[in-house]
């Protein structure tokens, strides 16, 4: 039997997310305690301070990165300008 596109990925899609919602409990029923073991405050304060570590660097980097794709352009338009004239 062949069964139609249309219908079998929303379908799987729909049985995935139902078994994710059932089968999550039973995961986390460790009286909510992670891999990681108890949390307290200090160690949200560190990961929340290197989180916004995480993101500054990424800009400064891109920020970087976009500078210097942006002087390659202009010099290859100088180049194409001066060659051109």
């Amino acid at each position: 039997m062949i069964v139609n596109r249309r219908i079998a990925v929303p379908v799987a899609a729909t049985l995935a997310a139902l078994s994710a919602l059932i089968l999550s409990p039973v995961a986390l029923g460790a009286d909510g305690e992670g891999t990681a073991g108890r949390i307290d405050d200090v160690y949200i304060t560190y990961f929340c301070f290197a989180v916004i570590a995480f993101f500054a660097v990424v800009v400064t980097v891109l920020s970087l990165i976009q500078g210097r794709l942006d002087a390659k352009k202009e010099q290859r338009r100088h180049d194409l300008d001066r060659f051109n004239s």
